[in-house]
């Protein structure tokens, strides 16, 4: 970070996008701890009420019926009308039925479910939501330290939420009290974003404009402008519309961006059509699009590619935390009062991999001038082979290593 641009700041001067960030962090931590801390109370929860194993499968993954609901929904409506009122309508939604979850179990397993999946759908939006409000308020050169810190907030919720359920959950307040202390948290947390919390940095009252600069002097004139939307693709070709008034002098009218970046590789070429606008801003994003070119979209491979990975990678990662804790119970037979706490050293390793990496490649890209491509590319490679490798070890080996620790 070039903290150059705030030596004529005074001493106490907080840069507002740190403000944003540590708010964001915050809320992503609250909101895995209250996806996660299931995988824990389900144990506690499941003695009370006799819950066979197949009862706790479908009580853990009714969370992401909801969940899959207001992924595409919660960035479109932070696009459109403001990360600050999406990300806060997200957390109320989230917090109110961590409250209710030990309610609904007492009324019956059907409101269980149906709490679990309204929980989800409150989720759903905050990660899209999160990734809006950075693109706002982080100069493209921090972007991906950004988003690496906002991505490792998650795995600190996780890393939280496993030990400090397994504390509540055999301590006098019981498994109820997991939901109750979450809930607490999440509704703080909301109080502090409606005082703090900014969907743009032009928002920001005391915003010096010296940040403002800094943040905004990377983006395209066009990246803060509302109303923009999709004309028309065609040919290759892409047309943006805007809808501001015809009397300003701004940008008005429809511009054609023809795809650019046309690069030869291998006696390959390969297009990649980006948005030129003509201040030459080729990594323009139109802000609130009235209209998403969803056909476009899914004729990338780019696109096909990145879905394929988070499929991958999700499908695994949310199978280990909802069934960590269970097996290391089951398995090697575990103190009930301490089984969770060995749950969190996945997580904490690879929630500080996450930060690591966002440094690397923001360097990579700026300093050693490594093409974008080339450094996602790496990065997903090293980790899907990773997980996989470290998986199959596990596997073939039938975890000798963990049966000398824990029955030894």
């Amino acid at each position: 970070m070039n903290f150059q641009s705030f030596k004529s700041f005074s001493n106490f001067y907080i840069p507002k996008r740190f403000i944003i960030i540590i708010l964001c962090m915050t809320g992503i931590i609250i909101s895995y701890a209250d996806r996660s801390n299931m995988a824990i109370a389900i144990v506690y929860m499941s003695i009370d009420f006799h819950f066979s194993s197949t009862i706790q499968g479908v009580i853990l993954s009714s969370f992401f019926l909801g969940y899959i609901t207001t992924q595409t929904l919660g960035g479109a409506l932070a696009d459109k009308y403001g990360g600050k009122w999406v990300l806060a309508s997200s957390a109320a939604l989230w917090t109110l039925f961590t409250f209710l979850t030990p309610f609904s179990a007492q009324i019956g397993l059907g409101y269980l479910l149906l709490c679990r999946i309204l929980l989800g759908i409150g989720e759903g939006a905050c990660f899209p939501t999160v990734n809006s409000l950075i693109a706002s308020w982080f100069p493209m050169e921090e972007g991906s330290k950004a988003v690496s810190a906002i991505v490792s907030s998650a795995y600190i919720g996780i890393v939280v939420a496993l030990p400090i359920s397994t504390w509540l959950g055999s301590s006098s307040l019981g498994w109820p009290g997991i939901f109750w202390v979450f809930g607490i948290a999440g509704f703080v947390w909301s109080i502090l974003w409606q005082i703090y919390g900014k969907s743009s940095p032009n928002e920001y009252s005391g915003i010096s404009q010296e940040e403002l600069d800094l943040i905004t002097k990377s983006k395209p004139k066009n990246r803060l402008r509302k109303n923009l939307s999709y004309h028309k693709i065609e040919s290759g070709e892409v047309f943006i519309e805007s809808s501001t008034n015809e009397n300003e002098n701004d940008y008005t009218a429809d511009i054609p961006l023809t795809p650019s970046n046309v690069i030869e590789e291998n006696n390959e070429f390969e297009a990649e059509v980006d948005v030129l606008l003509p201040d030459n801003s080729n990594n323009l994003i139109p802000s609130n699009p009235k209209e998403v070119p969803w056909k476009f979209l899914f004729s990338r491979r780019e696109v096909w590619a990145i879905l394929i990975g988070q499929f991958c990678n999700s499908f695994g990662g949310f199978i280990i935390l909802n069934w960590l804790p269970i097996y290391f119970l089951d398995r090697f037979k575990l103190d009930i009062e301490t089984f969770g706490y060995y749950s969190v050293l996945p997580y904490g390793t690879q929630g500080a991999t996450g930060i690591i990496t966002g440094f690397i490649s923001d360097y990579a890209i700026n300093k050693l001038n490594i093409r974008v491509k080339t450094v996602r590319r790496s990065a997903q490679i090293i980790g899907a082979v990773g997980i996989s490798t470290f998986l199959l070890c596990v596997r073939l080996f039938n975890i000798y290593i963990f049966d000398v620790v824990f029955l030894y």
